[in-house]
């Protein structure tokens, strides 16, 4: 089942916004959203809910309509980007099939909007030039802002959606990535306090991380903006991250609105312990960053 929600200019600009940093500005501070006419659309919104209403306040004059699956419509196919080397990967599940803990519309703005954009920019930031598998972009990517941001994003968001799955398929770490959390942690129930710790405190937008360290041990840290660990001068814990959180408001703030330590805790109920681990063990544990595919 199609249903139809309008999404103006102001989401738009949000998404392009975040993702392009003039050459110098400091990441924090370059994306700043100009002031935008906002009417009503003709569009039509079921239901009264608030999240409705703030789907319907936001959609502004460029009256886009962005089709949200329900349903059996399946996975989210993959997009193309406006040439390049990078494509938008498909999401592995339905747009609702993460609901309530992560809502349809907020799963559709973040993929097709957000998502797209970091994957058009850093295309466009890599023409003429080199390109090489999105992993490896990543070390040298402290090197210019465009390639930060953007190539940055892309490769958080591409492992963000493989790491998601419905809370009936959320499944439990496996045996051998359970041992080292313990290990590390002490129980399952401390590593989520420090993860949760972590992408609670994390100022303004970033990341919340789990990797395994140089010594092979579980860690967790965060990153501002869209830094991962996999960068060279980044400020954070060295790691191998393979499982991480996106605590920008744009993940969260349609359903959670402020409260990013409920969007924290519904987390949890919907993470691929299954992909989570393969990650582990057959990357991570050995010393190998996740090849990302995107």
């Amino acid at each position: 089942m199609i249903r139809s929600i309008a999404i103006g200019a102001a989401l738009v600009a949000g998404a392009q916004a975040f993702s392009v940093v003039p050459a110098g500005m400091a990441p924090a501070h370059a994306a700043t959203a100009s002031s935008t006419s906002l009417r009503m659309s003709s569009a039509p919104v079921q239901g009264n809910t608030r999240r409705d209403a703030i789907g319907t306040l936001l959609a502004g004059g460029a009256g886009l309509v962005l089709p949200l699956r329900g349903g059996n419509d399946g996975p989210v196919p993959a997009a193309s980007a406006e040439g390049g080397p990078y494509t938008l990967p498909p999401l592995p599940f339905e747009y609702n099939a993460l609901e309530p803990h992560i809502d349809e519309m907020t799963m559709k703005i973040h993929h097709d909007k957000h998502h797209q954009a970091y994957v058009n920019n850093v295309n466009k930031a890599l023409e003429g030039g080199q390109v090489m598998e999105l992993v490896d972009l990543q070390k040298g990517a402290m090197a210019s802002a465009a390639i930060r941001n953007n190539g940055g994003g892309h490769y958080n968001h591409a492992m963000f959606w493989t790491t998601l799955a419905p809370a009936a398929k959320s499944g439990a770490p496996s045996p051998a990535l359970a041992k080292a959390i313990d290990e590390s942690f002490g129980s399952m129930d401390k590593m989520k306090e420090a993860f949760s710790a972590a992408a609670a405190k994390r100022f303004g937008s970033g990341w919340a991380w789990m990797g395994v360290s140089p010594d092979g041990k579980i860690v967790i840290d965060s990153t501002p903006n869209q830094d991962n660990p996999l960068m060279d001068g980044v400020n954070c814990q060295k790691m191998i991250p393979i499982l991480g959180l996106d605590v920008w408001e744009h993940a969260y703030y349609l359903k959670y609105m402020n409260k990013r330590p409920d969007y924290i805790k519904a987390f949890f109920s919907v993470i691929n312990w299954s992909q989570v681990s393969e990650y582990y063990e057959q990357y991570a544990s050995k010393g190998k960053a996740v090849p990302i595919q995107g």
